[in-house]
């Protein structure tokens, strides 16, 4: 049985920093993606970062890249999001994510569909 635990949200003045981690139980193929989501309130789940295991390529929404770093420690069956100089509009629940691809069809890495698995979520609130 696959499970997804995500950890290490909590509230932060804007400008911190936070690491999300999502620990994998029971799902660890090589070939795969795992991918970070978040859902504001009010407004539709949207992708924030994940990683396609079939060329280890990154890829991050626009409103995160050069803040977010996604990674993966194989070893530890463990995704990580670091999250730096966090705004307010960052402020969402954020949901670990595992699927079967390999590739992202068309490039479309963020589909929600492409991932099978997913974890509860946790809060990231961000202050002003």
């Amino acid at each position: 049985q696959v499970q997804l635990v995500e950890s290490g949200g909590g509230s932060v003045q804007a400008g911190g920093s936070l690491r999300l981690s999502c620990v994998n139980s029971g799902y660890t193929y090589s070939r795969k993606c795992m991918g970070w989501f978040r859902q504001a309130p009010g407004k539709e789940r949207e992708g924030v970062a994940a990683i396609y295991t079939g060329s280890g390529t990154t890829y991050y929404d626009d409103s995160v890249k050069g803040r977010f770093t996604i990674s993966e420690d194989n070893a530890e069956n463990t995704l990580y999001l670091q999250m730096n100089s966090l705004k307010p509009e960052d402020t969402a629940i954020y949901y670990c994510a595992a699927g079967p691809f390999a590739h992202p069809p068309g490039g479309r890495w963020w589909v929600e569909t492409l991932f099978r698995y997913w974890g509860q979520g946790t809060q990231v609130t961000v202050s002003s």
